[in-house]
This record gives C-alpha cells, structure tokens and sequence, in this order.
C-alpha cells in the first residue's frame, strides 16, 4: 500500500511538470483522456530509466567463428591451406643472372673507369672521333679521325703472315640497326692508322638520340676471317648532339670476336606449269673486304643440286670496289614439280681475284639441305605462294659452317 501510494505520488508530480495544464472547463471526458496518457508516458519513461541502470558500462559482444563447408551432419572448420612450389636444384640456380656475376670485359664495371684505367686494364688503344647533327638537313655526320696504340695482331690458326703490324678499319653503326652500317678503308701495317673520313647517317633528331653510337675496329686478314680489335659504344642521349665534339675513348674488348660475312637479299619464284625455279640475286651489303686496297669485285656463284648431286651452276657478274653490290640479275633453272621438294640451291659470294683463287666470302643454302632456319623458311614461304616472287634477307655464313649442317654444300666448289 504505501509502495503504490509512492507510485501514484510519483505520477502526480511527473503529470504536473510533465504534462501541460488543461483548463477547468474542459469535459470530463477529455479530462479522463488525459490522465491516461500520461500514466502511459511515465511508466514508459520507469522503464526506460530501469533498463540504462541495470546496463553496463560496455557492450559485450559474443561472435561465435564463422565455419565454411558443407552443410552436413558434422561440421568441420576449413582452414586455408598454403600453395607451396617445389623448387628443383635447376630452378634454383635458374633464378641467378650470369652476367651480373660474370668476369666478362663487357660488364658494366667499365662504366665507372676512367679512359686511362681501360687502356691500362685492357691495352687496345684508343679511337679519336667527332659527332654533329645537322637540324637544317637531318642527318648525324660521324667523322673517325684516327687511332693509335693498336695492339698487334693475333693469328689463331698459324695463316698470319705479319705478325708485326695490323691492317686496321673501322666499322660504324647505330645501335641497334646493326644491318645499315659504314666502313672506313683499310690501312695497311700500322699500329696508329689515319682515317678522316666522315660518314652521315638519315636519322631524325629525335630518333638519334635514342640510339647508341657503336664504333669497332677490325684487323684485316687476307687469309682468314677478320679479327675484331676492340670497340667504343656511346649513348647518344648523353651527347650534345647539334654543338657536337671529339673524343679519345679507350677501346674495349668486345663479345664478337670477329666480323659478320655480310648479307645477300634474293627472291625465289616457282612455275609449276612451266617447271621454272626462277632466282633474283638482287643486292648484297657489307660484304666480308677481301682487298686491303680497293674493297672487294663481288660476285655471286648459284648452284643446283638434285639430292647429292650438281646439277647445275650459274654466276652473277662481278662488281669492282664494293662491299655493297647491286646486282639485279635473274636465272632460271628447270625443275620438275615432283623433284622440287629434292631440290637445293647453293649461293655462294667470292671477291674476283684476277692473280689467284677467287677468295671465299660467304655461303648459305635453301632448299632440301638448307644451312639455317631463315633459309627453310624461304624456301618454304616459296613453295606455299607459287607464281608470286618472295624476297628475302640473308645473312652468308662460313663455308666450314654450311659444310657441318647441309650436305649439298659438300657438293659444290
């Protein structure tokens, strides 16, 4: 009793300072509507009040793990598993890279020496030579002047005759075009050759600085192949290319211990109706020099071959001078379409030679036997477009390499 008259104490006083006073003359039905809305406040009010009492100063949350799998009569947690590759010793040492442990003269550690270090470490000499770039004209002249403290030469197989002084040249490219490149003549028996000669490149400006001027010099040798002395490489980025200059730059040795035999651009077209295997020996470039004066009297000898046998042989005419003949000439050889798949031609490229032999510069074979992969892949482009001339680019090889890989060059001269 006295716990309710409390409450209803409670509610008077909360109705009086809660509830806005309603006037007297109001009806007694209204009146009774009031009362009970705000019994039906306070007590809400109570509870509310309860409830944040009893609650506690932070929430506790139960977050049960969440399970992945199949709904089943028994569950069992998935764990992730972890992917591990199983290295085999090969794929150990796969993942190291030989040139960075490499004692090789072309690392990168010739960066950081100075000329006189490189001359002092490798003793090949140094190259004198300029740059400048014509904006009004577009193109890049390179002039080689001269070099000096040229090693002596070295002989591999006992056939140098002049084991005192070098016959040196200078090969001059862009990188990496390696294919249009120059050649200054050859001087005979010196150590400190003379050049001054000036060779322009069509590049535009922007192109040229992304290159890599690549300068080698090379020790003639009549009796076999030449031997490269030593190379100077400069970034053009790092040049001011329209002011221009001169250098001495020491030499370095180079990975490419001798020369490339030059190329030789042909086309091959076959007729079967008429059983005509028609051959264009168009032009060669930077042929192997054969001459310490005059360059090179180029000339191409083709040759068919049935299996293992000659069948037939034919010979562009010479060109004197040069190392970048223009022949344009064709040749026509009668095969039968069901001996063509027999059938294998031989391109040999010789210097004329009016005292002695012709002297040997390149070969490559196309066909049944051929010397490489460009080669069968020529042959096999023909063969596939009949009626229609394909060219292509080919690059000679020596004559002990097409002997090793083809049999039908074991069968010519």
């Amino acid at each position: 009793m006295a716990s309710r008259s409390s409450d209803k104490d409670g509610d008077s006083v909360h109705t009086a300072s809660e509830v806005p006073l309603t006037p007297r003359t109001s009806s007694p039905d209204r009146r009774c509507s009031s009362s009970d809305t705000s019994k039906s406040t306070h007590s809400l009010t109570r509870r509310i009040s309860s409830l944040e009492s009893r609650r506690p100063s932070s929430p506790l949350i139960d977050i049960k793990p969440i399970e992945f799998g199949v709904l089943s009569a028994k569950k069992e947690p998935i764990q992730p598993s972890v992917l591990r590759r199983t290295y085999t010793p090969d794929d150990y040492f796969r993942k190291f890279e030989p040139r960075l442990y490499s004692l090789d003269s072309n690392s990168d550690d010739v960066d950081f020496l100075t000329d006189e270090e490189i001359l002092s470490k490798y003793q090949l000499g140094m190259l004198h030579f300029s740059t400048q770039y014509d904006l009004l004209h577009n193109h890049l002249t390179v002039r080689v002047i001269e070099a000096r403290d040229l090693p002596p030469p070295i002989s591999h197989d006992g056939s140098r005759q002049d084991m005192a002084h070098s016959n040196p040249y200078v090969k001059i490219c862009l990188l990496p075009d390696q294919k249009n490149s120059k050649q200054t003549g050859v001087k005979r028996k010196t150590q400190k050759p003379v050049f001054e000669e000036r060779y322009t490149f069509e590049i535009p400006f922007l192109e040229a600085q992304r290159r890599t001027l690549l300068l080698t010099v090379v020790d003639f040798d009549k009796f076999s192949r030449h031997c490269v002395i030593g190379k100077v490489s400069v970034p053009l980025c790092e040049v001011d290319l329209v002011k221009g200059g001169h250098w001495w730059k020491a030499l370095i040795p180079s990975s490419q211990n001798e020369v490339e035999l030059g190329e030789l651009l042909l086309s091959l077209n076959y007729l079967p109706s008429a059983g005509r295997l028609n051959v264009d020996v168009i032009r060669a470039k930077q042929l192997l020099q054969t001459d310490v004066s005059q360059g090179s009297d180029p000339f191409v000898k083709i040759q068919l071959v049935h299996g293992l046998k000659l069948v037939k042989t034919k010979k562009t005419s010479f060109l004197r001078g040069t190392i970048d003949p223009f022949y344009n000439e064709s040749f026509s050889f009668k095969v039968p379409q069901e001996e063509l798949e027999n059938a294998s031609l031989v391109f040999t490229v010789f210097g004329h030679n009016m005292k002695s032999s012709n002297d040997f510069i390149g070969r490559i074979v196309i066909g049944q036997y051929s010397s490489g992969p460009s080669e069968s892949n020529h042959w096999r482009r023909m063969l596939n477009t009949h009626r229609t001339a394909v060219e292509q680019w080919h690059s000679l090889r020596s004559r002990a390499e097409c002997d090793r890989v083809s049999p039908a060059s074991l069968e010519v001269t």
